[in-house]
């Protein structure tokens, strides 16, 4: 069942599973994605490993809404908006972010946690480890990347699809759908078979959950104005574990390698085939080395 912390600038959607068990995971999504991308079978999976699991919805996706105090146009792209916005003038920054993570394990008086993120919600990850090692036990980073700006770009065509104003799911279902499954398979990898139909399902869930508008675009800009540290990563002192994939047209395979190079003893994985997503094949593989981490 999911439930609300509600503060003045935002309410956060979490669930939890395994609530009897003592050993905390928080699994934080990537970038305008929902908190069920973190499959219920994968939960599980953690579940019998002896994790209690905690998935919620990063601000401005899903079921956790933030209070914008302006609204951004929806009809212009990410980088205009961008343009017309300072620094100071962006809704809220990656850091808010890793703030409301520390919010929710306040919230659960949890005082440390296994951390693992996917895309954005890997340099999430990253930055819990940095600024708050006191409470993270361990760090499993999947498809994500630092922010590096000597990093290879996402794919031209990724970052297009990504960054169009999409049809209106209201006024236009098939259509929305049909642009979300196309860039899902583009991003899905050559190793594992993309299933459609099971997007759609997803998809339909997360239209049914949505309680926000534009959210992707502030988040963008909150990746967008994060500024690169190089001496960041150098202060993670948890166990770290970097998964990434030989076909991630977003984050490239360097990206990965990047993190893996600056986090003191990080061990990198990296997966032949696999894409910008996490296939249900390797549920049970990520889930063991999870678990080894944590040990």
């Amino acid at each position: 069942m999911t439930k609300i912390i509600h503060t003045k600038e935002v309410h956060l959607c979490y669930e939890i599973f395994g609530e009897d068990h003592q050993q905390n995971i928080v699994l934080i999504p990537g970038l305008g994605s929902q908190m069920i991308r973190w499959d219920a079978a994968f939960c599980e999976l953690l579940v019998e490993k002896g994790f209690r699991v905690i998935r919620f919805d990063n601000r401005d996706s899903g079921s956790s809404v933030f209070n914008a105090k302006k609204e951004i146009p929806s009809d212009k792209g990410i980088e205009e908006i961008f343009a017309t916005l300072s620094k100071e003038g962006v809704p809220y920054s990656l850091m808010d972010m890793t703030n409301d993570v520390i919010r929710l394990l306040d919230h659960l008086n949890i005082k440390q946690a296994h951390i693992a993120g996917r895309s954005m919600g890997g340099i999430i990850a990253q930055l819990l480890g940095s600024y708050y090692p006191e409470r993270v036990l361990s760090l499993t980073i999947i498809m994500s990347t630092s922010l590096n700006p000597s990093l290879p770009k996402p794919d031209p065509e990724v970052m297009a699809m990504m960054t169009r104003v999409p049809a209106d799911p209201v006024l236009h279902k098939e259509e929305y759908l049909r642009e979300k499954i196309r860039f899902a398979e583009r991003i899905s990898g050559s190793g594992y078979v993309f299933d459609p139909n099971l997007e759609t399902v997803l998809l339909e869930q997360e239209l049914i959950r949505s309680k926000t508008k534009n959210g992707i675009i502030r988040q963008l800009l909150a990746m967008a104005s994060f500024q690169y540290d190089p001496e960041l990563l150098k202060k993670i002192i948890a166990p770290a574990l970097i998964i990434h994939g030989t076909d991630d047209p977003i984050f490239h395979l360097e990206c990965g390698k990047d993190i893996a190079d600056a986090i003191p003893g990080a061990e990198l994985i990296i997966i032949k085939g696999m894409g910008h997503s996490i296939p249900a094949e390797l549920y049970d593989f990520i889930s063991n080395k999870i678990t080894d981490l944590a040990k």
